[in-house]
């Protein structure tokens, strides 16, 4: 279809068409290549929940591609350019501080390395002077993620700011990021000081972070319930100090969207030398708004949103960073923004945090939850077999669900996986290959068809595999309604074959009791959860398990077609990272 629009000129503004394909609208991406005196655009469509055909006037449209079919009136109006709002990923620290939650180091570079495949702008990898742990986690990170800036939290405290430099030091782009409470209630329960000791401290922490770093975040801790005349004075004040990013977090959660629109707002016409910075923003959840306020202050002038994978965080948690990111590329002709992030890799990201957290998705959680593009009601069964778009705003695809047609069995070879994990998004090692090609070939002899999701699963459960100290050899239950249910287990501790026996409530107890006979870790076994990662009565099934030791938490997780294995495994994995912390 050629069609030329033939009018004088309106302006040098870039213009936008929104179009009608077959009932759906559709995202136009433009390859222009000057001819003579006309502009040739080649459109590729791609179906999204709204999109533009953006392009300079006078010229001439060919090459459509798929039969397409306009509405009757295409609808020309002046569009401001798109902002670029950054996404600041807190999971590794304020995701990290949600009850129950303890990662090690090679889960959190895990973790990391997805975010850079993700397209984060920036990673906060923790609190570097909080524990050892930490500051390895952050020095780790820093070393050897490229691409992304690398951030630690800091107090404005000298010797914290010191801790983060030296974790920081060897990123490509480090970030460090201090912060000060400003509201009545902190200052005064707190702190015990006054207003001007505030800013004083304030200043003299941006300023030697600034001797250290070029690139400096201040944040005011709950500044929702500061006075907005004091936080005005306060960022002018570490502006001129040298900071590059100003951060407003609603700490506990407490502001309403209208609200803190009018906040952003008002700090952008009041705080001195605020154009010379980025303006972030920091939500809880408390009330159920952080994902609102975050898009209230993009809205509103914000450039940057800081937010975590599956919204954890303290308490009820930060702002969710998928609905962040899929709020803005959904609306964007209403925020006038847009986000570096690749969306196609939000589900695998989701499920990763999610493994080695050991904290499940909600099945109806927007973006990412099991139900999130699941269809029940016959209307909307309906609506979907006619266009998709009747009820879904975005695609599946978009966010990295895709389906394969490979079909993979107990006759696939180890090239078929290897080229299917990669297809997939995963790098892994030729060793972590030949893990999960063994295990693979495991599972294909008791399942006709290994699913994407079993070979995920199966890769996901690569990501905790350490040299354990203890190792599944054997088990066998006995149980039934009317017998003591009784377990006999074997374990290769540092290669050494160990049997013990013992007798529980149920066949589970039974195991976990002769597991403690073996390992003499006395743990208390705080949760027990269970879930099908697969489909089919052949399901692969996922347990994990939060036990504490000493005071500290652990989550240990396993994978099988048998959930009393399955059961073990989680079991043995949470006593090897015991033992590991231990030593």
């Amino acid at each position: 279809m050629d069609f030329e629009r033939k009018s004088r000129p309106l302006s040098r503004k870039r213009l936008s068409i929104t179009c009608v394909v077959i009932g759906e609208v559709v995202e136009a991406i433009a390859k222009m290549v000057k001819l003579g005196g006309t502009t040739r655009v080649t459109l590729v469509p791609k179906v999204t929940g709204r999109g533009f055909f953006v392009f300079p006037p006078k010229i001439k449209l060919i090459n459509l591609g798929p039969k397409l079919s306009f509405n009757s009136s295409l609808k020309f109006k002046e569009v401001t350019q798109m902002k670029m709002v950054k996404i600041f990923d807190t999971t590794l620290r304020d995701g990290e501080q949600s009850a129950g939650i303890n990662l090690n180091v090679d889960e959190k570079l895990q973790i990391a390395r997805q975010l850079a495949r993700l397209n984060v702008d920036i990673i906060e990898a923790g609190f570097a002077i909080a524990s050892p742990g930490d500051f390895t986690a952050i020095q780790a990170i820093a070393r050897e993620i490229k691409g992304v800036t690398v951030c630690s939290l800091s107090r404005a405290v000298k010797a914290d700011i010191e801790r983060a430099w030296e974790a920081l030091k060897e990123a490509e782009n480090p970030l460090i990021h201090t912060f000060i409470a400003t509201s009545d209630i902190h200052m005064k329960y707190k702190f015990n000081k006054e207003p001007d000791q505030i800013v004083s401290m304030a200043v003299e922490a941006v300023k030697y972070a600034k001797s250290l770093c070029p690139n400096i975040e201040f944040s005011a801790e709950d500044a929702t319930r500061s006075d907005w005349d004091f936080l005005c004075r306060i960022f002018g004040e570490v502006i001129k100090a040298g900071a590059t990013i100003i951060n407003v977090p609603d700490t506990v959660g407490y502001a309403i969207p209208s609200e803190f629109a009018k906040m952003i707002q008002y700090l952008k016409e009041n705080t001195p030398g605020i154009d010379r910075v980025s303006l972030s923003v920091h939500c809880h959840n408390d009330l159920g708004l952080a994902v609102s306020n975050s898009l209230a202050a993009v809205a509103n002038g914000a450039d940057q949103v800081e937010c975590t994978i599956n919204g954890l965080g303290e308490r009820a948690g930060n702002a969710a960073l998928e609905e962040v990111v899929m709020a803005i590329k959904t609306r964007a002709e209403n925020f006038k923004a847009q986000t570096r992030i690749v969306t196609e890799q939000i589900h695998r990201s989701s499920l990763l945090v999610s493994t080695l957290t050991g904290k499940p998705v909600q099945h109806n959680k927007a973006i990412v939850g099991s139900n999130a593009f699941a269809h029940e009601a016959g209307i909307h069964q309906d609506g979907m077999l006619k266009n998709r778009m009747t009820y879904e705003i975005m695609t599946p695809e978009s966010i990295g669900l895709g389906q394969s047609n490979i079909i993979l069995g107990k006759h696939s070879g180890r090239h078929a996986v290897k080229n299917r994990i990669q297809e997939l998004g995963y790098n892994l090692s030729e060793a972590e290959i030949d893990n999960t090609y063994q295990r693979f070939i495991e599972l294909a002899d008791k399942k006709k068809e290994v699913t994407d999701s079993d070979l995920e699963a199966l890769v996901r459960n690569e990501f905790k595999a350490i040299t354990d100290k203890y190792e599944l050899d054997y088990f066998h239950v006995s149980t039934g309604n009317s017998t003591i249910p009784t377990a006999t287990i074997r374990l290769k501790v540092d290669g050494t074959p160990i049997q013990e026996a013992s007798c529980g409530d149920g066949p589970i107890e039974a195991i976990y009791k002769a597991i403690d006979r073996i390992t003499d870790v006395t743990v208390k076994l705080d949760e027990y959860n269970i879930k099908a990662v697969t489909s089919g009565e052949d399901a692969l099934g996922e347990v994990i398990v939060k036990v504490r030791e000493n005071g500290h938490a652990y989550v240990g997780r396993g994978l099988s077609t048998d959930i009393i294995e399955a059961s073990t495994l989680a079991y043995l994995h949470a006593i090897n990272k015991i033992v590991r912390a231990i030593k």
